[in-house]
């Protein structure tokens, strides 16, 4: 009977410390993601990675900055395979200078911060970060001409609004 005891009261503890940091770990992202402008991306991009259930801000900053390069790789994928097939010279001219701007992102700003964060630098990790969402946007305006008509909306959007969200939670750590 008492072996019975002892163990409920073993399972009874470890249950509690698993949902007590379980919930701590929510918390944590819930009140960083409160801080940036895109909550419910910040949330969803943190909580699909399980390198945040044990994360400090540093950690969940980490987890954004490799959302972001995932992202921009994605979306310099898709210009390469739009530019093989281009027939419009203005499309081309836009295509030609958002695969610079993906370039800088993936091959400059997105290393830096990353290096930043890790050597707890977040001043430059949040430069970094607003020079990527820069460089997202102004692939995106390239196509000013035909705003309807940018065939890779989605994949700017997704990066520079994660760039915010990076900046906003590199803020934190200054």
């Amino acid at each position: 009977m008492t072996k019975i005891i002892s163990l409920f009261i073993l399972e009874a503890v470890f249950c509690f410390t698993f949902f007590t940091v379980s919930y701590s770990d929510i918390n944590l992202i819930q009140t960083t993601c409160k801080k940036t402008p895109f909550y419910d991306l910040c949330v969803l991009t943190l909580k699909s990675d399980p390198r945040s259930s044990t994360a400090d801000v540093s950690g969940l900053a980490r987890i954004v900055a490799d959302s972001v390069n995932a992202k921009a790789i994605a979306t310099l994928n898709q210009i390469s395979a739009l530019l093989k097939g281009v027939k419009d010279p203005t499309l081309e001219k836009a295509l030609e200078g958002c695969i610079v701007s993906y370039n800088t992102i993936i091959q400059a700003d997105i290393p830096v911060a990353i290096d930043a964060i890790e050597k707890n630098n977040p001043k430059f990790a949040v430069q970094s970060a607003t020079d990527a969402g820069n460089e997202a946007q102004a692939c995106e305006n390239s196509f000013a001409e035909k705003p309807s008509n940018s065939p890779i909306f989605s994949g700017n959007k997704a990066v520079h609004d994660l760039s915010v969200v990076l900046q906003s939670i590199a803020s934190l750590l200054l």
